[in-house]
């Protein structure tokens, strides 16, 4: 198996596609970890459990975000020296980021285990589903690690233009979460401890498999003794790539912590139906979610190889590319909401049923603007600009934040305005976007 591959040549709508298709297709097995742990906690425990994984779930992605972000920032910044030919750089960036990152990992995992307690309460955890909620989190929070080794050098291989490596770790570790989910919740009746160790135990397998077919298969990343130093420049670099990009992702996953709270405010059938319709969009618009981070790996080698033209035309394709498929998608959850969210819970749980129908049927006609808004995201971290990122989500958070707490406190509203906060919120960020990207064409600097 080839372990890179440029995206200097070819035609670009083509290249971009091949590149994000491996992605996409190991994000949809990514999912299926957390899905699996839905579905079968919803099927077999009940809707206390499905509330507690799906509240569970957000602050996993809070704390795991920091890291991803660190991870993603380095891997702007393999792409740029690959594209330059700058091999001994990479190196040295692969020793700076990879001691960096892991001292935050260490961190997040010692201060999440610590203040457990104080995280649940600012999520406003209902007493009912406390518990549930403690004895998952304490047992995910143990593969902190897992996620840091194997988003590291996921974010190596993808630098290097190699998707698919990652793509095959992921499906084996997918299958065995899903098979060890079943094993431990229905015949084991471990409860939902159950379908936290079977996320784990998946994490770790991909985790390890990846970093040891790195080791062996990808001489870019082999050092030798003059690699080993803390090269100023380079740390700086490093440094603002990575903490830029983990604080774009950890502000947009802390507005989602906020907004969960005020979810969870309106009782554990709404907090079931978010869980539900939040694992369903994971799926609708995670190709998109993809398709940015592999058009910022796109633009990051032709930025470094200053091919400035093929950047315009990749940008004009990828706005095509993701209008198509967001109208489809689009179509498909209108049409399909019901059916979906029989998925996750049972006919009889009327209640969570219609919350999470109104939501799929206020929200699931807007994709086309969280697909552009994703596109801004991987265009100006690959622009060497990740503060644009950080703007654009300050943008599309504080609006969607602000606006649900507002319109949710209005008595007619209610519910309805926290789904309404959403894709206004989008709307916003890409306004901006679009405003950033004409200044971007006309400065003398691109």
């Amino acid at each position: 198996m080839k372990s890179t591959r440029d995206l200097l040549n070819g035609n670009e709508t083509k290249t971009m596609i091949h590149f994000a298709i491996p992605m996409i297709i190991g994000n949809i097995f990514q999912q299926l970890y957390n899905v699996a742990d839905t579905i079968i906690v919803g099927k077999f425990i009940g809707p206390n459990a499905l509330a507690a994984v799906g509240s569970s779930f957000t602050v996993m992605v809070l704390l795991t975000s920091i890291i991803i972000g660190f991870c993603m920032g380095s891997g702007a910044v393999f792409s740029l020296n690959y594209g330059a030919n700058e091999i001994d750089k990479l190196k040295n960036s692969f020793f700076t980021s990879f001691i960096f990152i892991g001292i935050v990992t260490i961190v997040i995992n010692l201060l999440s285990i610590i203040f457990i307690d104080e995280i649940l309460t600012f999520i406003n955890i209902p007493p009912e589903v406390l518990s549930d909620s403690k004895t998952y989190l304490q047992i995910i929070f143990l593969g902190i690690g897992f996620t840091y080794i194997y988003n590291y050098f996921s974010a190596v291989m993808r630098s290097l233009g190699n998707s698919i490596v990652p793509l095959v770790f992921l499906i084996m570790s997918a299958i065995i979460n899903i098979v060890l989910d079943i094993i431990f919740v229905v015949p084991l009746h471990m409860g939902i401890a159950g379908a936290a160790y079977a996320t784990i135990i998946a994490q770790g397998f991909s985790a390890i498999g990846i970093a040891i077919f790195c080791m062996f298969h990808v001489p870019q990343i082999r050092l030798k003794r003059e690699h080993l130093y803390l090269n100023k420049s380079v740390v700086t670099m490093v440094s603002n790539y990575s903490i830029l990009s983990s604080i774009q992702y950890s502000i947009m996953n802390f507005g989602i912590l906020m907004i969960q709270g005020l979810v969870n405010s309106f009782g554990v059938s709404t907090m079931a139906a978010f869980t539900a319709v939040v694992k369903i969009e994971s799926f609708a618009y995670m190709p998109v979610q993809d398709f940015g981070n592999a058009f910022s790996t796109f633009i990051a080698q032709n930025m470094g190889a200053k091919k400035l033209e093929r950047i315009r035309t990749g940008i004009r394709s990828a706005v095509k590319i993701i209008t198509i498929y967001c109208i489809i998608i689009s179509v498909f959850i209108l049409l399909f909401a019901k059916p979906l969210m029989y998925i996750f819970v049972n006919k009889e749980e009327t209640e969570i049923l219609k919350i999470g129908i109104q939501y799929l049927w206020i929200v699931a006609g807007f994709y086309c603007l969280i697909g552009y808004l994703f596109m801004f995201y991987g265009l100006f971290r690959g622009l060497g600009k990740p503060g644009i990122s950080i703007v654009l989500t300050m943008v599309s958070l504080g609006t969607r934040v602000i606006l649900a707490y507002i319109l949710s406190s209005v008595s007619f509203i209610g519910l309805v305005g926290i789904w309404w906060s959403i894709p206004i919120g989008w709307a916003l960020a890409d306004i901006i976007g679009i405003i950033f990207i004409r200044y971007q064409f006309t400065s003398s600097n691109f």
